[in-house]
């Protein structure tokens, strides 16, 4: 025993077969004691950045649940395949791709038209006397809706009625000369000349009183303007002019504005390449129907049908007018009211999917497919007609698949999903042939011996497990995936480093019946079952005595 050197207080160990007496390590120089403690101190700071460089790129591509506890050193196992992927699903809805009935149809934004818009204005010119009717309200045809002043129209009406019978008196006297004179030329008691002369006057006289009889009519209609009147049924809006003013006749701007409500009609453009099928449509039914929605299109408006294309296209659009009528008893279209329409020209059969189904990204339109093992696919297809809760899709689905509707943005090709409704068994087979444990509990650094692999979440415990001398070690599973500790691995002593009486210094073998990993000597880092180099003096520090090797327990497998 060397009473110099700091483990004087340890035993010294009987020297292994083939090595060197401990008194010759106690003659190691101070400045190799040196030189090894700082070289020791640099190699296990380099791996200590090392392991944490490592740890924090594997923790940011491990999910969160797989990995487990310190392998060899009594840490909380890892996450099994099966549950740890089951953790990782993702909850999301699904439908099945089925076949439905969709109208084919044509939306366009549209404005609502009266059928008739009439400006209520006067023929004849005066002071607007009255104003009869009530801002907005509905009227009808021939209901007087003001008054102008009457008094100057009927004074001419008198007039020209006092002419007529003047003019009429004259008629009637030639009338009578010429009856005369008819006599006395009979009785060949006056000239020709004066014959003819009387009937010339007669005549005359006759044409005046029919001008006389023109101007009684003219005055009478006159004084029929002088009250104004609803030429159509509709709404009459704000009036212009109030009651007192001088109304000129032939004014543009008049008293109010009456609009037909009842039935209103709906304009709206159609695109060219659609002109043949809505003409083809019409002759198969007359009675296109149209549907009136409001802005948002959420809500229908009014329910009507198609009256016909406009005989042109517009080239600067490259669309053609189009109108469709609808009753609107409820007066719930208004006159210039924006809305979107929908025409409907005939109706078929496609495979349908949900609207939120439908995916869009650098390739196209997509869905999500899921799987019999709960796995999605991503899937381009070409979608066709739509409403507001299906899209047909014209290719890349078959009738029956499932394709996810709600939770895809958080997917990708090849994610784990859960259906909503899943029972635990569904849940638990869709995880069969994931990621299983890893095999073999070794400490880091130690080689593996090829028995880690990827499985059905089965493993098989690894030696490592640390005990004090001469204990038997008992491998435990690298995971909870269903894996059970199988084998039996070698008891390393803790502070193997130091002298000790536990055991001669010996290469140890492999512990019987173990299986799976292998473990390493703490101070050599040589594997175990393989034969330690023998450590030169030069080698350890000054008064560190050679670490006996410690006879690895056995223990038969079960």
């Amino acid at each position: 025993m060397d009473h110099n050197s700091n483990n004087s207080t340890r035993p010294t160990q009987a020297p292994a077969a083939g090595g060197t007496s401990p008194g010759t390590y106690a003659t190691t120089a101070p400045k190799r004691r040196s030189r090894w403690l700082g070289s020791a101190i640099a190699i296990a700071l380099v791996a200590a950045l090392a392991g944490g460089a490592w740890y924090l790129v594997q923790s940011k591509k491990t999910p969160m649940g797989m990995a487990g506890g310190p392998p060899g050193m009594g840490g909380p196992p890892g996450m099994g395949g099966g549950a740890a992927m089951r953790a990782m699903a993702v909850t999301v809805g699904s439908a099945a791709a089925r076949r439905e009935t969709l109208p084919v149809t044509l939306t366009a934004m549209g404005t609502v038209v009266p059928t008739t818009t009439v400006t209520l204005t006067t023929q004849v010119s005066g002071i607007l006397r009255d104003v009869l009717f009530t801002e907005g309200q509905m009227v009808k045809k021939g209901q007087k809706l003001a008054q102008i002043d009457p008094r100057p129209f009927e004074q001419a009406l008198q007039q020209a009625k006092g002419q007529l019978a003047r003019d009429q008196a004259q008629l009637d006297a030639a009338r009578v000369t010429l009856k005369r004179y008819q006599t006395l030329w009979d009785q060949d008691s006056i000239a020709r000349q004066d014959l003819d002369t009387q009937a010339a006057l007669a005549k005359q006289l006759e044409g005046t009183v029919l001008t006389d009889q023109a101007q009684v009519q003219t005055a009478q209609l006159n004084l029929g303007y002088a009250s104004i009147t609803s030429p159509i049924d509709g709404r009459i809006g704000l009036r212009t002019m109030d009651p007192g003013n001088y109304i000129s006749a032939g004014g543009t701007t008049g008293i109010a504005v009456i609009t037909k409500i009842a039935p209103i009609d709906v304009s709206f453009t159609v695109p060219q390449d659609h002109i043949p099928s809505v003409m083809g449509a019409q002759k198969a039914d007359a009675r296109l129907q149209v549907v009136a929605l409001d802005r948002a299109g959420n809500k229908t408006v009014a329910q009507g049908v198609f009256l016909t294309l406009d005989n042109l296209v517009d080239t600067a659009t490259g669309t053609v007018k189009a109108k469709a009528r609808f009753q609107n008893a409820d007066g719930a279209l208004f006159p210039n009211q924006f809305v979107n329409t929908r025409l409907t020209l005939k109706d078929e059969s496609a495979l349908v999917v949900p609207v939120t189904a439908i995916r869009t990204g650098g390739n196209g339109d997509f869905v999500y497919v899921v799987n019999a093992d709960r796995t999605v696919t991503q899937r381009t297809v070409i979608r066709g007609m739509s409403t507001v809760e299906w899209v047909a899709i014209n290719s890349g689905l078959k009738e029956g698949e499932l394709v996810v509707t709600e939770g895809a943005d958080r997917l990708k090709d090849g994610a784990v999903v859960a259906l909503q409704g899943d029972t635990p068994t569904q849940a638990q087979g869709a995880s069969s042939g994931r990621r299983g444990p890893r095999e073999g509990g070794a400490r880091e650094g130690a080689p593996r011996d090829g028995s880690g692999r990827r499985g059905n979440g089965e493993g098989r415990g690894a030696a490592g497990a640390t005990a004090p001398a001469a204990a038997a070690g008992t491998g435990t599973a690298g995971g909870n995936g269903g894996g059970s500790g199988g084998g039996s691995g070698a008891a390393v002593e803790p502070n193997a480093g130091q002298p000790s009486h536990a055991a001669p210094a010996a290469n140890p073998e492999p512990a019987a019946g173990a299986s799976g990993g292998s473990s390493s000597s703490p101070s050599t880092g040589q594997p175990a079952g393989q034969g330690s180099t023998p450590i030169k003096p030069e080698d350890l520090p000054k008064g560190m005595a050679p670490a006996a090797t410690v006879q690895p327990a056995q223990r038969a497998n079960p």
